[in-house]
């Protein structure tokens, strides 16, 4: 029997599935503590608690990446799941931008619900933490889906109104993380600078940088009297760039397999267009996509520089290349992705190919079938008593130290609901939680660095405010020596109750050595636990009273 084709209204009922479908799956599981969500949620509680950035705390980059998770915690409270609930909010904007833009540059259905689908398995889904490396892209895709929907306009009363929205995603994207941002916004002018030549018009151009300098003022003129300017450009002394020339040509061209196969692979496919540059020049949307996949790529191969954490923030690149790739080569290779065969065989091909992106879960059901070596067993022996090696233990690679996480335990406390940690960690919150100082409540002054701040909700202490007091404690990065020497000589002075310090030898000054040599001298240590990290050996949370 012939099945019907697959029509746009059946592929955006597809494409809703796939993208609201597994953005849904985090809020029915639980969750090992994430590294360097203490961060998110910090921002998130400030903001949601009616605190302004920059007067009552300082950050080296904008607040952008908070609206969404204060705005969580407004809803349903500061615990760290709130992120969760918020990341899911961010995964569905991101996947429906997406399929704006595909949509805007008139991608057959077949190839757009293909290419959706690759953006959710490859990039949104297993972003289940909110993290502004992530939060930058999806506020450029939501920037790039309306400036497309405003250059497809011409004519209509939504034209503005989307190009507006453009300009304040853009910025938002900018206002999030730097480095993500300015590419996001030169992509943008590249793109719009293009419809202006080849339309032989200008007025969507300087609307757009118009808005945008519009939103900027909104965001960052209230602030600029609380040291805006000391915070956020990291080109100033004592800040510095992470902009390395060096790295980024070494990155690619050591590495970067699957951005340089994307260079050749789009330039390939369009050396038969080239053949008459002029029509290729005139077909706007062609161009348009061509102008934006390698701009993606231009994009990607800088930000995996620029912002290194966590690995492969940078895979969005994939979903672009893809849809441009399958589009121009469908035609040539005869393919009608409408048709349901050929969609079901590319669609089980994708899914195939990025079978690592879910399989990690779908693999805990293949190993109670075919139960493999144990990798956490340093050796193993035969049933003769000798020596076996294998691919799990021919080096050892496991700390003995560490905690597997299918040890880790839930707290009680309301702030790490659905939250589990090492059972060392759990019992040190306990231990802090029955201490005299922290249960002084809103009385108590308690300085808090470390991973664990839903803590300063738990205790339910005031934390301390103004320009000179950092949301984050990363010497060179979050702070700088002005507010290392403030920290310093409050210590000296005994200002604080009870002080939460985590040493981490393996990182640079994640938390100023400085401030625990001081501790040392002025204050007594009184408990030590891991920390909720892996591996957990590699850091510990120090307890110190006067």
């Amino acid at each position: 029997m012939k099945l019907p084709a697959l029509t746009p209204r059946k592929a955006l009922l597809l494409e809703s599935l796939i993208i609201i479908g597994l953005a849904l799956v985090p809020l029915f599981v639980t969750f090992p503590y994430r590294v360097n969500i203490f961060l998110s949620w910090e921002g998130a509680y400030r903001l949601s608690e009616g605190q302004a950035p920059y007067k009552d705390f300082g950050l080296p980059l904008g607040y952008g990446y908070w609206l969404v998770p204060a705005l969580f915690f407004k809803l349903f409270g500061p615990q760290l799941i709130s992120l969760v609930k918020a990341q899911v909010l961010l995964n569905i904007v991101g996947g429906f931008s997406f399929r704006g833009i595909l949509r805007h540059l008139d991608v057959a259905p077949g190839v757009r619900v293909l290419s959706v689908m690759l953006f959710v398995i490859s990039y949104s889904f297993f972003n289940f933490w909110p993290w502004y490396n992530n939060t930058v892209i999806i506020y450029q895709l939501a920037g790039l889906a309306f400036l497309l929907c405003a250059l497809n306009k011409d004519g209509s009363r939504w034209k503005w109104p989307a190009l507006f929205a453009a300009a304040l995603f853009t910025f938002l994207s900018f206002f999030t993380k730097q480095d993500g941002g300015g590419l996001a916004l030169l992509l943008a002018l590249a793109l719009l600078v293009y419809h202006s030549l080849v339309e032989k018009r200008w007025q969507e151009l300087a609307g757009f940088i118009g808005f945008y300098i519009l939103a900027a003022c909104a965001f960052i003129l209230p602030f600029v009297p609380y040291g805006f300017g000391y915070w956020f450009n990291h080109g100033q002394p004592p800040h510095s760039s992470r902009l390395s020339i060096h790295d980024i040509i070494n990155e690619f061209l050591y590495n970067s397999q699957w951005l340089k196969f994307y260079f050749v692979a789009v330039l390939a496919v369009t050396i038969p267009a080239l053949r008459d540059w002029k029509k290729l020049w005139q077909d706007k949307q062609k161009m348009l996509f061509l102008l934006l996949t390698l701009g993606i790529l231009v994009e990607a191969t800088l930000f995996q520089v620029t912002s290194y954490t966590p690995p492969d923030n940078n895979i969005f690149f994939h979903s672009f290349a893809f849809a441009y790739l399958f589009t121009s080569l469908a035609p040539l290779l005869g393919l009608q992705t409408e048709q349901w065969r050929t969609f079901i065989l590319s669609a089980v091909l994708v899914l195939f190919w990025w079978s690592g992106a879910y399989y990690r879960y779908a693999g805990r059901i293949v190993d109670r079938l075919f139960p493999g070596d144990d990798n956490s067993e340093a050796i193993r022996t035969g049933p003769t008593g000798e020596n076996v090696v294998g691919r799990s233990n021919y080096q050892f690679t496991t700390d003995t130290a560490d905690v597997p996480v299918s040890q880790w335990v839930f707290s009680s406390l309301p702030e790490f609901r659905k939250i589990y940690m090492p059972a060392s960690t759990k019992e040190g919150i306990d231990r802090i939680m029955a201490m005299p100082e922290a249960k002084k409540g809103k009385e108590a002054r308690v300085l808090n660095l470390t991973e664990l701040t839903p803590l300063d909700h738990a205790i339910g202490y005031p934390l301390e405010t103004g320009g000179n007091i950092p949301l984050w404690h990363h010497l060179g990065v979050g702070m700088f020596n002005q507010q290392l020497d403030g920290y310093i000589k409050k210590i000296r002075q005994k200002h604080y109750d009870l002080v939460l310090y985590e040493d981490m030898p393996r990182h640079n000054n994640f938390f100023p050595w400085a401030i625990q040599d001081e501790l040392r001298k002025h204050y007594r240590q009184v408990d030590s636990f891991l920390a909720p990290r892996r591996p957990t050996t590699s850091a510990t949370i120090k307890v110190f009273v006067k």
